[in-house]
């Protein structure tokens, strides 16, 4: 009976490939299929992983331990984004309460003109889904582009389009969206790099994005409906609401362009002083208090702190019930935090089993692209189990797994650029976003499958394309 233990534990031992096989499974038809919560699929995936590549290590605790490092990496994953989430989330919610969007979105197609309407509107979805999570963009965003619709008499499919490709395209690539926020950590990538790659490589997909749009509204003409809770009146009226019920321009964007100015001059000033130019130097105090400011928490709490200060003017709150505009904020970036932690903690399993070694051994010598198989990983999980954020962070836990020690061969940025593309095709029944783009968007889900899921789709594929050249090229960037 004493070597019964052992010997069990080495008859259980699985391989690698099994081992992520079964947790991929379980996941998948724990989301899909029994409607278990992201947060409990990926720990109790994380868990089985632990415990599965620890069949047959001596010991009469390794089980125990196996659980333990699984809660460490939760919690070392919560600690290091909690906070930045929490604030994102915060001036999301911010911006939507005191109509700071809205002003943002009508200043944009009053400059682009109403002919480029829908480039305002996808440029408004491009600017705002970053520090606002994308569900939030969707439902701010979409009636005012059927509004829009209305007030014009024509082209709602392309509005709504527009607005939502501008949306995920951001959503799966800029930080601080929650996706590419914590892929950005994980691997190890300059915030304000990842930023300013998302916003670039963006510019190609959102071009074919627009052609796209025009071509199924061209094709598919669809008039501005009205929706559950929202007749065409109310729509109207939201068109034809006065500018003086709205914040500044400048007073609107503040709360997004602030900590984007203040994370793009630290992380300028960190490059330039590590790099080429490691002869440029600030005065010791100056570098330190930039360095501060640009600290990615500091940057986006001042944002926060601008957001919630016109969010209480605007609606007459007081200072001293301020706080009461934090609670539905942060009931939100709680979810996302708990998903993202414990996304972590599947890829540091994952990492555990050994699946670097296994990858690199059947591979035999041959090169890998693991910009690819990036993108597959995310495509395959997102079109199994729906959730965008959950296929990001999954897929980044299995590549960097799979690469190991050894890297990538290409940056660590085109990796990120790879999920968060791969993260947004097949975006159909399964996915939230699809019925609120159907639902809001005033789409039936016949419409919305034949024009927004083909249409997601092919913008991952164009970024993938775009990933794929400019790596080939440029495979090592020097920051």
């Amino acid at each position: 009976m004493p070597h019964l233990a052992p010997l069990i534990s080495a008859q259980l031992a699985l391989s690698p490939f099994t081992i992520l096989a079964l947790s991929v499974g379980f996941i998948v038809a724990a989301i899909a299929l029994f409607r278990v919560h992201a947060f409990f699929a990926m720990m109790i995936a994380a868990m089985l992983v632990a415990v599965l590549s620890t069949a047959g290590s001596p010991g009469p605790h390794h089980y125990v331990q196996a659980i333990g490092s699984v809660t460490t990496a939760f919690g070392s994953a919560a600690g290091s984004l909690g906070f930045t989430l929490a604030l994102a989330a915060v001036i999301g919610l911010s911006l939507m309460e005191s109509g700071s969007a809205e002003k943002i979105v009508r200043c944009l197609v009053s400059a682009f003109g109403e002919g480029n309407a829908a480039l305002a509107l996808m440029v408004c979805g491009f600017l705002l889904a970053a520090p606002v999570f994308i569900d939030t963009v969707f439902m701010l965003l979409l009636p005012i582009a059927r509004a829009l619709s209305v007030r014009t008499g024509k082209n709602c499919l392309l509005y709504v389009l527009a607005t939502c490709c501008g949306g995920i395209i951001t959503n799966g690539t800029v930080p601080p969206a929650p996706g590419p926020l914590y892929v950005a950590d994980h691997l190890r990538i300059n915030l304000f790099v990842a930023i300013l790659a998302g916003a670039v490589f963006g510019i190609i997909p959102a071009i074919g994005a627009l052609i796209g749009a025009r071509w199924f509204n061209s094709r598919m003409p669809i008039p501005a409906r009205a929706t559950r809770g929202e007749s065409l009146e109310s729509l109207a009226a939201t068109a034809a609401r006065p500018d003086s019920d709205l914040p500044g321009f400048w007073v609107s964007i503040a709360p997004v362009l602030a900590p984007f100015v203040l994370i793009a001059a630290a992380s300028t000033l960190g490059i330039l002083q590590n790099g080429s130019l490691s002869a440029v130097r600030l005065p010791p105090r100056l570098a330190t208090t930039i360095g501060f400011l640009g600290d990615k928490n500091v940057a986006l709490m001042i944002g926060a702190v601008l957001a919630v200060g016109t969010n209480v003017h605007r609606r007459k709150i007081g200072w001293r019930r301020a706080g009461t505009v934090l609670g539905a904020p942060l009931e939100v970036a709680a979810i996302i935090i708990l998903i993202i932690a414990s996304g972590s903690a599947y890829g540091d399993s994952i990492k555990g089993a050994g699946l670097g070694d296994a990858v690199r051994a059947a591979a035999a010598g041959h090169a890998i692209s693991y910009v690819f198989v990036a993108w597959l990983l995310a495509v395959t999980l997102r079109a199994a189990q729906g959730s965008a954020t959950v296929a990001m962070i999954a897929a980044t836990g299995i590549v960097s797994s799979m690469a190991g020690p050894a890297g990538f061969g290409v940056h660590p940025l085109y990796i990120l650029l790879a999920v968060g593309y791969g993260s947004k095709a097949m975006s159909w029944m399964n996915d939230a976003g699809f019925w609120l783009v159907s639902r809001v968007g005033g789409l039936t889900q016949g419409e919305a499958l034949r024009s927004w899921s083909i249409l997601a789709t092919a913008v991952s594929v164009i970024g993938l394309i775009e990933i794929l050249a400019v790596s080939s090229i440029w495979p090592k960037l020097p920051f």
